[in-house]
């Protein structure tokens, strides 16, 4: 099959950035303290009291991508973890167990864990086993569920009742107190504010390259922006994310002003996805897609890092924030998202992964699929597979309803 996508220079800055990411901390973790934390967790303030952090959700994803994941997953189930829970954790606790199968030969040892619930209940569980393994502390950010009606998505920002926003700042502070008693290191404000800046510019730079997507063609695929965010995950808070999104957005306008689309063939269709990608089948998914000519031109799961900090009160704005994450949110709220990205990108169907690992994302997916096709008259498509377990995608059953679906797209 022909090269179907047009590759962005930026991709070499962005090899080179998350190889010097692990390869720094591998070494800075024997001269400073390490922290596992979670995706949703506040790292600005960890980056801003010089405590390093690693994302063993973004191990998880690099697993699956080099496609090492499933035989680490099955090392953890032989320890009796089950193969329901999610990929992410088998994938990871398969790597501490077996260290030489495992990338770059695991993550090195932490010194602490910082877990947020905002994402999912089962990443507290994990974390708890490996505190277990470690013997280090651990350090839970509970943030309630919002149970709010639909907000409006000019800003996406939803309602969060003060007695919640109250209830989280106040854990914030306990972690500020946490951290310095667990590692002797105390926040100081100018450097906090600094990071904080550095991660609204981050953030800003993120949303505006997938706003670009708006244009047609569409200059970014889906597998442009799950593999891009990688800096505005782990990197938030620091000079080279911003450094590294000013240049992908200069080359992204650059495809803009040029008519240049992030398919080689001609947009036909032009859809949403919804979930975590397929990491171990990124490329090889996609291209039953763009061979037909359709283009993901915008995505919920990327969508998650757009929010920024209100500097006005910082802990609040934190609170409110990392609160505000999309998987916390009530399916009327996720609604109303889609509904407005369906209508700012022109949205020609959605593609919804059931994903079999991430249960919180996943659930409600066929009432999203009702209530958006009802609202829009946009078809939609549920594909069932896992972010990381090759053990759950079906290759034929897949493409066979890709196919359907855009037979129903080129219909319409």
């Amino acid at each position: 099959m022909p090269r179907q996508y047009r590759k962005l220079a930026t991709s070499k800055d962005l090899n080179r950035l998350m190889t010097r990411y692990y390869a720094t901390r591998r070494v800075l973790a024997k001269i400073k303290p390490l922290a596992w934390v979670t995706s949703g967790a506040p790292v600005e303030i960890l980056e801003a009291m010089g405590i390093i952090t690693l994302y063993p959700e973004n191990y998880g994803a690099l697993c699956g991508a080099q496609r090492v994941a499933t035989p680490l997953c099955e090392k953890a189930e032989a320890q009796g973890f089950s193969q329901d829970l999610c990929s992410y954790a088998r994938t990871h606790i398969g790597s501490i167990l077996d260290k030489k199968q495992a990338p770059m030969g695991g993550l090195p040892r932490p010194d602490l864990l910082v877990v947020c619930n905002n994402i999912c209940g089962t990443v507290l569980k994990w974390f708890q086993t490996v505190s277990q393994i470690y013997n280090v502390p651990l350090f839970l950010l509970d943030t309630p569920y919002l149970h709010e009606e639909e907000s409006p998505p000019d800003d996406g920002s939803p309602y969060i009742p003060p007695h919640t926003v109250q209830y989280v700042a106040e854990q914030l502070q306990e972690l500020i107190a946490w951290l310095t008693h667990h590692t002797g290191r105390k926040l100081k404000q100018k450097k906090f504010l600094k990071v904080l800046e550095l991660s609204n510019e981050a953030v800003r730079l993120w949303r505006e390259i997938r706003e670009l997507c708006q244009a047609r063609p569409s200059p970014l695929n889906a597998p442009d922006l799950f593999i891009n965010m990688a800096p505005i995950v782990v990197l938030r808070g620091t000079k080279e994310a911003v450094d590294f999104y000013r240049k992908l957005k200069s080359e992204v306008e650059g495809r803009v002003e040029r008519g240049e689309g992030a398919i080689l063939v001609e947009e036909r269709y032009r859809l949403l996805w919804d979930n975590i990608a397929i990491w171990p089948r990124l490329f090889h998914l996609f291209k039953l897609f763009t061979a037909r000519g359709a283009c993901f031109v915008v995505d919920t799961y990327t969508n998650a890092w757009s929010l920024a900090v209100d500097m006005a009160d910082p802990i609040e704005g934190l609170a409110r924030t990392y609160t505000s994450v999309y998987i916390n949110r009530s399916i009327q709220a996720r609604a109303a998202l889609m509904v407005d990205m369906i209508e700012r990108f022109q949205v020609d169907g959605v593609v919804f992964h059931s994903n079999r690992s991430c249960k919180p994302y996943s659930l409600g997916q066929y009432d999203l699929q009702r209530i958006v096709g009802e609202r829009t008259g946009v078809p939609g498509l549920i594909l069932e597979a896992d972010m990381c377990d090759t053990r759950a995608y079906a290759e034929d059953v897949l493409r066979t309803r890709i196919e359907a679906f855009l037979e129903l797209l080129a219909a319409q």
